[in-house]
């Protein structure tokens, strides 16, 4: 749980920075949020969270 809301919150600081940024138009952020709305409801979604849990281990398993 932590590892997604995590996710979440670096999404949302990043499209809020595109969006200040004149990059991310309102138009394509809410595009965004419907396409993960309904990837969340696929059967692709637990291969996205097993593959997003990969990710954060083996970069949490790193040393600077």
């Amino acid at each position: 749980m932590a590892i997604s809301i995590s996710v979440v919150l670096l999404l949302v600081v990043l499209a809020v920075v595109f969006l200040r940024n004149g990059a991310l138009k309102i138009s394509h952020a809410l595009v965004c949020v419907l396409l993960g709305f309904y990837l969340a409801s696929t059967s692709m979604a637990p291969t996205i969270q097993n593959g997003l849990t990969a990710t954060a281990d083996i970069v949490s398993k790193l040393q600077p």
